[in-house]
């Protein structure tokens, strides 16, 4: 049986290759190869995940820069202690260097005492703190063969990465495929838990601006990549929109 405590990496496509950490490698980074040997890792789990990703990160090229999905603490987690310039999205830029989006998660709506008491120390746990931006970017830049998608809602500045060539969606949280409240994968997409979205209406829209790329591999922040025929991903991803 696998070790749940132990990081795993696993290649996802060319040049691709999905670093996932943390209880039951339940947070994902993923390392991206640059033309010249060197990689850049996206979104930045948490912050035990620090040395094991450096570790994987370098056994393929050394790091280049971290481009962060988001700035919650699930995702910015590695970000300042890697000491590699750190990019976000234009708004996602103060909360990366502030307090993570705390400020905008409504715990109240967690159905549990157990749940309200124990994510806020979760995401205390997680968080390796603000990470200084060293720069910024925006919807059509493009990133290691990919181009920077705007998916906002579950934060401001949320950022996938999208591969025309082979139809890869590197999405951050604009979809969950775990449920948040019982701590385990599901079998389909859905909209990510409204407790810690930003604009519910807007994650919404943004699942939906997602379905309609028809991506072939869809590699969430959270468990593993959804793999599928484009017009059953786009049906899957509309149908958790509905599902809202």
């Amino acid at each position: 049986m696998a070790n749940p405590l132990k990081p795993i990496t696993e290649k996802v496509a060319d040049g691709v290759w999905r670093h996932a950490g943390d209880l039951k490698q339940g947070m994902n980074i993923y390392i991206l190869a640059e033309d010249d040997g060197s990689v850049t890792l996206f979104d930045g789990g948490t912050a035990s995940m620090t040395e094991g990703v450096r570790a994987a990160a370098e056994e393929i090229g050394p790091i280049k820069r971290i481009v962060l999905g988001h700035g919650h603490a699930d995702h910015r987690g590695v970000a300042p202690a890697l000491g590699v310039p750190v990019w976000c999205h234009e708004d996602e830029l103060s909360d990366t260097e502030g307090d993570g989006g705390y400020h905008y998660f409504r715990f109240e709506l967690l159905p549990t005492r157990f749940l309200r008491t124990v994510y806020p120390k979760l995401l205390d746990h997680w968080d390796g703190g603000p990470a200084k931006v060293a720069e910024t970017v925006t919807e059509g830049d493009e990133i290691c063969g990919f181009t920077v998608k705007h998916f906002p809602g579950h934060a401001p500045g949320l950022i996938g990465l999208w591969r025309e060539s082979d139809r890869l969606a590197i999405v951050s949280d604009t979809t969950y495929v775990v449920d948040s409240t019982k701590f385990k994968p599901v079998d389909w997409p859905n909209v990510p838990n409204r407790v810690f979205n930003q604009d519910h209406d807007q994650a919404i829209a943004s699942l939906r601006k997602l379905a309609a790329l028809e991506p072939a591999i869809i590699a969430p922040g959270h468990s593993e990549p959804v793999h599928g025929d484009p017009e059953y991903n786009r049906m899957i991803l509309e149908q958790a929109a509905d599902r809202g």
